[in-house]
């Protein structure tokens, strides 16, 4: 546990700090530049490729010895799942073995929120916490974590996009009774929030 103390400050504490200009010579710096909520997409769908990549983004396995994932949990709960809303269907991605499985074999793009572009975009990313994972985590707590978990997922997809000069945009104007329910999900299973991925409308992959 931290300790609840205030301490005298070290050093001067100056009014104003002034700092340096953000480096901005390519790489991660660059996709941060980049990083952009878009509203308008194209219906082309990725290369295999690409969602395998975007996935893996989000929360795929970067420490296999650990299990470790590419976003942050807390107490690695691991209890943020992704589904992938596609054209044939919905699917759940599972980072241990770097696969979808099918989940509803359904279109239900359109059910991930209540703006019109989510059903024409390529897919659509559901963040779905499942609170039968976190039993050690205070029941007022589990929801704070799961959202700051989902939070830092939906970032990585929004730096990938960047990178790849993908649109994408974070949204949580959804009717989450419905969705779950087309989702199939279960009573501990929680819909937080949902993200659309795809080529913007102007590029010329679409």
């Amino acid at each position: 546990m931290g300790q609840l103390e205030v301490r005298p400050a070290r050093g001067d504490s100056a009014a104003t700090l002034a700092l340096p200009p953000a480096c901005s010579n390519g790489g991660l710096m660059e996709a941060l530049r980049q990083r952009r909520s878009q509203r308008e997409f194209a219906p082309t769908a990725l290369p295999e490729q690409m969602l395998a990549d975007l996935l893996w983004a989000a929360c795929g396995v970067n420490r296999p010895a650990l299990g470790g994932r590419t976003a942050p949990r807390a107490m690695n709960c691991q209890e943020i799942d992704v589904y992938v809303a596609l054209p044939e269907g919905l699917y759940r991605y599972e980072p241990a073995g770097h696969v979808l499985r099918l989940a509803v074999p359904q279109d239900i793009r359109a059910m991930t929120g209540n703006q019109d572009f989510t059903g024409e975009a390529a897919l659509d990313l559901v963040f779905v916490a499942d609170d039968s994972r976190v039993q050690l985590v205070r029941d007022e707590q589990r929801e704070d974590y799961a959202y700051a978990t989902a939070g830092a997922m939906a970032q990585n997809v929004y730096l990938y996009c960047a990178w790849q000069g993908l649109a994408t945009v974070i949204r949580a104007w959804i009717d989450r009774d419905p969705l779950s329910a087309a989702m199939k999900l279960g009573v501990d299973q929680q819909v937080l929030l949902a993200q659309t991925v795809g080529y913007p409308k102007s590029s010329p992959a679409a």
